[in-house]
């Protein structure tokens, strides 16, 4: 049903922004999600829809916020068996295997991962959004490892804020093209689309608008000839991050066609796919505690290692 709710804003709060306000007032609330409202026209002023979202309050406004019944997903619940490492009545921690679509898009109308969850719990339905119920971050298509489903929409806030606040540990293995300048390093270089390619992200220049901050640290696992094996941790979440941050150190990954990486190596003959794998999530939970979430390589990873090791 529709959550309606007014008050009045003090006359201590004249000058404020209305955005800031409203989410002091609506903590269960973003700031993302309160514009988003504002915009939507689902926020009044006595009875006056704002101009903007950070309109300047007069104060002792009269102010109306409704927050419209969740439109039903039109992603189709699917029966496709997932590797579920945790569950509890707040979120889904999942194994994503290589080749999976996170979420329906252009291309990929099902069997991604957001059909089989809605079939797995039916609940998810609408939480954070229409488009990507549940999704907090996402993980490339073929990209394996783990990824965090919310199941109500207070779990998706709690956790976007960890991801906007840079709090939730990620780490991928990576196999990289070459070797890197050091053992242990740190890329600050900031991400754009590639304005010639549309499926490809480029490095800009900290003054270039196009790019976005982004920084990863990465330290050797272990040595091959002509690959090295790194841990990586991006510490912010730009798409295509751990890509196009290696091929920037000139060692693309392997089997990243996209960026550069090789597969004619003897070695990689049976990889059909980049070699990334999100091996590693620590987050906070709702309860309070802090988990740490670990996942081993998959089958056809291993067994390109095992070649190189050979090799």
């Amino acid at each position: 049903m529709t959550w309606l709710r007014s008050f009045r804003f003090q006359g201590s709060e004249r000058g404020e922004r209305l955005d800031i306000a409203l989410v002091r007032k609506l903590p269960d609330f973003s700031r993302s999600q309160i514009r988003r409202l504002v915009n939507q026209g689902n926020v009044t002023l006595d009875g006056t829809v704002p101009r903007k979202v950070g309109q300047t309050l007069r104060g002792n406004e009269m102010v109306t916020v409704c927050v419209p019944r969740p439109t039903p997903a039109s992603d189709e619940p699917e029966p496709i068996p997932l590797d579920i490492v945790y569950e509890d009545d707040d979120l889904i921690v999942i194994d994503k295997p290589s080749g999976m679509v996170v979420h329906p898009a252009r291309g990929h109308s099902n069997g991604t991962l957001v059909n089989a969850v809605l079939a797995h719990a039916p609940s998810i339905q609408g939480v954070g959004g229409n488009q990507r119920p549940g999704i907090v971050h996402r993980l490339d298509k073929d990209t394996s490892g783990l990824i965090v489903v919310a199941k109500n929409d207070k779990t998706h806030r709690f956790l976007q804020e960890q991801f906007r606040e840079r709090t939730v540990e990620k780490r991928y293995q990576a196999l990289v093209c070459g070797t890197p300048p050091s053992p242990v390093g740190r890329v600050e270089a900031g991400i754009g689309r590639d304005g010639k390619h549309r499926k490809r992200m480029a490095v800009f220049a900290s003054d270039n608008k196009k790019g976005r901050a982004a920084t990863s640290v990465y330290r050797t696992i272990q040595t091959f000839r002509g690959f090295t094996l790194l841990d990586v941790r991006p510490l912010t979440g730009r798409t295509h991050q751990v890509r196009v941050h290696m091929a920037f150190l000139g060692c693309p990954l392997a089997g990243d066609t996209l960026y550069g990486g090789r597969r004619s190596s003897k070695a990689l003959a049976s990889l059909r796919r980049q070699f990334l794998h999100a091996s590693v999530l620590k987050l906070l939970l709702p309860s309070g505690s802090e988990r740490e979430f670990i996942s081993p390589l998959p089958a056809d990873l291993e067994q390109t290692l095992l070649q190189l090791r050979i090799d």
